[in-house]
């Protein structure tokens, strides 16, 4: 669909504008990446979450994390569905209720383009 990367770009950038917050800025000053480097990244964002499912993360924060699971084999922190059941029941409950939502953050903004490309990156 024409003009639909440059659309998402600029919602992405100016989407936290009307808040009063600045634009956002895109890592690799803004250059668009192909398929072969979105495959590599997704490569290597699931070798990590595996190594780490499997107990082969190192690290000091690594033992911290908590991969308790019902839905992956084999991994280090597999449980059943009854073990899984226990710890919900075992949480305490609530002290307080959660705050309101704040109205102001219910708020609906058109922003038009009115910055060229070269001025945003």
């Amino acid at each position: 669909m024409p003009g639909m990367l440059q659309a998402t770009r600029d919602w992405f950038r100016i989407y936290k504008v009307p808040t009063g917050k600045p634009m956002n800025d895109f890592a690799y000053k803004g250059e668009w990446k192909n398929r072969d480097f979105a495959n590599r990244v997704i490569q290597d964002t699931h070798g990590a979450w595996s190594d780490l499912m499997a107990g082969k993360t190192a690290g000091e924060d690594a033992a911290s994390i908590a991969t308790h699971n019902t839905a992956v084999p084999n991994s280090k922190g597999n449980i059943s569905v009854d073990e899984a059941s226990d710890v919900i029941k075992s949480q305490p409950e609530p002290k307080e209720m959660a705050p309101p939502v704040d109205g102001s953050t219910q708020n609906q903004v058109f922003v038009s383009r009115t910055v060229p490309e070269k001025v945003c990156c």
